[in-house]
């Protein structure tokens, strides 16, 4: 087949230009296929190389656009129409800005409407419709592509994505009813539910295209005529249509057994992550469950109407201000950050043990970074089956269809060990990860420091201790810094990076422009004991470790924070990191801080007993303690409330936060709460922890004055 040609508007051909003011949002140009003749590609633009977003101007200019192509199609003079967007993006999304500053229901419903009416009439259009998918489709960027009739993507296209659950709406443009007719409910779930609820994981080409909610897929240096020539083979190809028909089927099933199944599975997710504390994924399951004996207008009916009213919802507004302000603005201009320039090269990594946190590390420098990995650990036993472990994770990267071959050849490649730290001659960066007690990770730096070059940074994994004491000893403290990771390494976010007072502004530089590298939220701390999170999350825990000594029933303890709406329960939180892990850590805090950390008796007991944590697990989810654990326990006889007990801690996290920000922990409340959410899983519909703390009352009853005084914070926060 021969390549498409193109008519340009820069070609003087009056049908190829631009509609009037409306090519900074979207241009027209025609293309000349083979077969089918005219083709009509729709590029919605971002302006200044900027992503593009749907704001009610954008949606307006397309609707008009979309308008001029349908006289088109109905005069003949085109047989076929494709929208794609331009650079990494396709549309990234509603325009978030504009949808917060909503204030009434009619005009949140009418925004809600907007969308359907757009992308309705993309829908409407008699002749076959493609999307063409090049990069970023999130949110309102994927609705629209989920309107055309079919569509293709690049294999480099990255962020894929419903995340409306996340951010405190619902796929309100017509992707909570199209997305499981295509893929199925089971598929459209974890798309639109079980991805946005775990930290917003998104769906890169690949993935989009075993969904099914891409028909085909092509590499990206020629991905835009090559699908223009797929296009133009749906157009006149009929035997192709019905194979692609037929895949589509296969995919899409959707027996009321299986859509059942779907919205039960969602429920579960949305219980276990968010306690149903946010109003947001419960609403979009109701729409789902309804949706599917719907036709599309009545669907379109609902979900106006619940896009609508989650508009002006608190925890919307709440969740706008964490994601721009926070996870954006705040995350991508991190407080103190040295000069990149002053960044030393990094070409070789080494990692002090081969246990199961300094495999996660390892694995993570070598496929971030693409260059090599050494471990070391005190015998070969140790290093090998360390190594073996970052292996079989390669492997099983591989198997689930996140890398291809070659590249799991090159990471197993990159990443060796060894059990003598000469193996570090070499290295630009050593990072330590081995266990928590002062004098082990004092000797370890020592022995590393013997070996190394004079520009090595040495790093510490620590979650609790002094940096600084650490480094006393060494002949070059200021190459010494505190990179804080957090479990699990590939999952959360947050890098907490530690200051000490001797850190040299280049290996500060270095470990910003490292964090980076390795797509890690990188926050600037003060070397304090525990540093933000560890400290924060901590407190809460004792709080309810202290009610449960004094004789509040555990379910109540465990239960009294939900709703709070945080991802799992403080005793489920004290299961994970392991009881005597925790114990230790707030053992430090107590030696640090006295009683506001008190150290659990009966946790003790516990962990004297080698008991693991505090439920037994039933078969059909329920829980309960054993007698023989009961009978290990003194209680006191000072019992509180569930209420009572949600007020305590919120005034000691309203405590401990004040001081460490007079401490000078970190530069500001903003950075508390962004390691919270990034760091911790702090709910995004809360609006971060020190606002929640304001709304609360706990800042002024704790502190006698809110964390945000004379601050644009929240949803019901003036300008300055």
């Amino acid at each position: 087949m021969t390549n498409p040609t193109r008519t340009e508007a820069q070609s003087g051909d009056p049908d190829a230009k631009p509609l009037g003011g409306l090519s900074h949002y979207v241009q027209l140009t025609e293309v000349r296929l083979p077969g089918a003749g005219n083709f009509a590609l729709i590029t919605v633009t971002g302006g200044d190389g900027k992503p593009a977003t749907f704001s009610p101007e954008s949606l307006q200019a397309l609707h008009e656009m979309l308008a001029e192509v349908a006289k088109r199609v109905d005069s003949g003079r085109v047989a076929g129409v494709g929208i794609t967007g331009q650079n990494r993006f396709f549309v990234a999304g509603a325009d978030l800005k504009s949808l917060k500053c909503v204030e009434d229901l009619e005009s949140a419903r009418a925004a809600a409407r907007q969308g359907h009416q757009v992308f309705g009439a993309l829908a409407a259009i008699t002749v076959p419709t493609f999307a063409f998918i090049n990069g970023a489709a999130i949110g309102g960027g994927l609705e629209v592509a989920l309107a055309a009739r079919y569509r293709t993507i690049s294999s480099d296209a990255k962020g894929i994505s419903l995340p409306e659950a996340y951010l405190g709406l619902v796929p309100g443009w017509g992707g909570v009813y199209r997305l499981p007719r295509l893929i199925g409910p089971a598929n459209a779930v974890k798309v639109m539910i079980e991805n946005p609820l775990a930290n917003n994981k998104v769906l890169d080409g690949k993935s989009a295209h075993e969904l099914g909610i891409a028909d085909a897929i092509f590499d990206s240096p020629d991905f835009l005529s090559r699908s223009l020539a797929w296009a133009d083979r749906i157009m006149t190809d009929a035997a192709h249509r019905e194979e692609l028909d037929q895949r589509r089927a296969s995919i899409a099933g959707s027996s009321k057994e299986e859509w059942e199944a779907a919205v039960a599975a969602g429920r579960a997710i949305v219980e276990s992550k968010t306690s149903n504390a946010a109003p947001a994924p419960a609403r979009l399951l109701d729409l789902l469950e309804l949706g599917r004996s719907l036709d599309q207008a009545q669907s379109a009916d609902l979900e106006v109407n619940a896009l609508g009213e989650l508009i002006l919802t608190p925890q919307f507004k709440d969740s706008v201000y964490a994601f721009l302000e926070l996870l954006q603005r705040r995350a991508k201009n991190p407080s103190g950050a040295p000069d990149p320039a002053l960044a030393r090269p990094i070409n070789k990594v080494g990692v002090v043990g081969a246990g199961l946190m300094a495999g996660q590390l390892a694995l993570l420098f070598a496929r971030q970074l693409q260059v090599p990995v050494v471990m070391t650990d005190i015998d070969q036993g140790r290093v090998d089956q360390g190594v073996s472990h970052v292996h079989a994770q390669v492997d099983k990267l591989y198997t689930r269809k996140r890398i291809s071959l070659d590249d799991a050849d090159r990471l197993k490649a990159l990443i060796s060990g060894s059990v003598s730290t000469a193996a570090f001659t070499d290295a630009d960066f050593v990072i330590e990860a081995v266990f928590e007690e002062l004098s082990v990770k004092k000797q370890v730096l020592s022995e590393v420091e013997s070996v190394v070059t004079e520009n090595c940074i040495l790093a510490t994994n620590t979650s609790s201790l002094l940096v600084t004491e650490m480094a006393a000893d060494l002949l070059h403290p200021e190459r010494v810094i505190g990179f804080h990771f957090f479990n699990p390494v590939a999952a959360m976010p947050l890098l907490e990076i530690v200051r000490t007072s001797k850190t040299s502004d280049e290996v500060l530089a270095t470990a910003f422009v490292l964090g980076r590298a390795l797509k890690k939220t990188a926050v600037l701390v003060l070397d304090a004991p525990a540093f933000v999170v560890n400290r924060v999350l901590l407190r809460s825990v004792a709080e309810v470790l202290k009610a449960f000594d004094e004789g509040t029933p555990a379910e109540i303890a465990d239960e009294a924070l939900k709703p709070m709406g945080l991802p799992m329960t403080p005793f489920r939180l004290l299961a994970m990191i392991g009881l005597p892990v925790a114990q230790h850590v707030v053992e430090s805090l107590h030696n640090a801080f006295g009683d506001r950390f008190p150290v659990s008796t009966n946790l003790q007991r516990l962990i004297d007993h080698g008991i693991t944590t505090l439920w037994t697990a039933e078969h059909d989810g329920s829980r309960y303690i054993p007698q023989s654990t009961i009978g290990l326990l003194e209680f006191a006889h000072c019992p509180a409330a569930s209420e009572q007990l949600l007020e305590r801690v919120q005034d000691a996290l309203a405590e401990e936060i004040g001081l460490l920000l007079e401490e000078g922990v970190v530069a500001s409340a903003e950075d508390v709460d962004l390691c919270m959410m990034a760091g911790a899983g702090w709910p995004l519909h809360l609006g971060g922890i020190t606002p929640y703390l304001d709304r609360t009352g706990a800042s002024e009853r704790v502190n006698d004055k809110p964390f945000h005084l004379n601050k644009t914070v929240g949803p019901n926060a003036e300008p300055i």
